[in-house]
């Protein structure tokens, strides 16, 4: 049977999304080449969801890899769950469906089943991701979001993406969102890096209340070689506990770390060029970990973040908030 189908939650619009997700955003050292075939090996493994963004720069080696999986007859484009974000420099909301026509036209697809706003930060539109004067300083750009959610919401109505929701946002940022007036549709989720080491349980809480998924980003740590990682921070897969749990059920400490979100509720999503450890990352809809399980990992959160971005002297920065 799909995996899409048994293992999905239902969004608050009535599309599914399965629980599991391939992320692919990758060092810059690893090539291009390895996103698309890790994406072609967890195809075939099992993986319906692959996740993206117009900032991480490999969606036209993602779309060559799903259209080789369609041609050889593994899936048909129905059964993948494709998620794309929209960059900060492109929130001026005259820019929002042009940068989902860009991710389309590098896809080769007609639509994506997720729209995401990849952070609460505007940007000065140009040619660089992260815009900055001569001294070296962010360039912002002055954008109101919810002006920027209405082009969310026309790119939903016009059938460029199935489902629309936002990235890295606090609570203030979803309620700016949610009290909108005239707000035509919800946010169907909020991807945030969530593991043991940062649970999210104050703000899993509050999107629960409104009907909004909680998608988990680096859910199991981090690869300490991409260059926007907080290096000091402990290896979340090195944890004690989370290796004595692995250890009771058999399982790899990634494992463990996955299933926690599972059980939780969220959706997950995990990023590996390796093919063993594609693989591994798929088992883990066989298991259950017990309460008592589940409560130890709870007790490992930190408040730890392994992506702090740069954006902190910026009045929308999201991570100064408690939740």
């Amino acid at each position: 049977m799909n995996p899409m189908k048994v293992c999905s939650v239902t969004l608050n619009d009535g599309h599914l999304m399965p629980m599991l997700g391939l992320g692919t955003s990758a060092p810059s050292q690893v090539p291009k080449s390895k996103v698309e075939e890790a994406v072609k090996t967890a195809i075939d493994v099992g993986y319906r969801h692959i996740d993206s963004a117009y900032l991480y720069q490999n969606e036209e080696e993602i779309g060559r890899a799903i259209w080789k999986k369609i041609a050889d007859g593994t899936v048909q484009r129905e059964d993948i769950f494709y998620t794309t974000k929209v960059w900060g420099t492109f929130l001026r909301p005259e820019l929002v469906r042009t940068s989902l026509d860009t991710s389309l036209r590098k896809l080769g697809l007609s639509y994506v089943n997720l729209y995401l706003i990849h952070f609460p930060v505007a940007l000065k539109p140009g040619e660089e991701f992260i815009p900055k004067d001569k001294d070296g300083e962010v360039i912002f750009d002055t954008v109101d979001l919810c002006a920027t959610w209405e082009a969310m919401e026309k790119c939903k109505d016009l059938g460029l993406t199935k489902s629309i929701g936002v990235s890295n946002f606090s609570r203030r940022h979803l309620e700016r969102i949610l009290n909108k007036p005239g707000l035509k549709y919800k946010p169907v989720c909020n991807q945030v890096e969530c593991h043991p080491y940062l649970n999210q349980s104050k703000l899993q809480e509050f999107c629960k209340s409104k009907d909004i998924i909680l998608t988990a980003y680096g859910a199991l740590g981090t690869d300490f070689r991409k260059e926007w990682v907080n290096k000091n921070c402990p290896v979340l897969l090195k944890d004690p506990v989370l290796n004595a749990i692995a250890a009771k059920h058999g399982r790899t400490p990634a494992q463990v770390a996955l299933r926690f979100q599972l059980q939780r509720g969220l959706v997950a999503l995990v990023k590996s060029f390796n093919e063993k450890r594609i693989r591994e990352n798929f088992q883990v809809f066989n298991f259950q970990l017990t309460p008592e399980d589940m409560e130890s990992l709870d007790g490992l959160n930190k408040n730890i973040r392994y992506f702090p971005y740069e954006f902190v002297n910026h009045t929308d920065y999201p991570f100064f908030d408690e939740n």
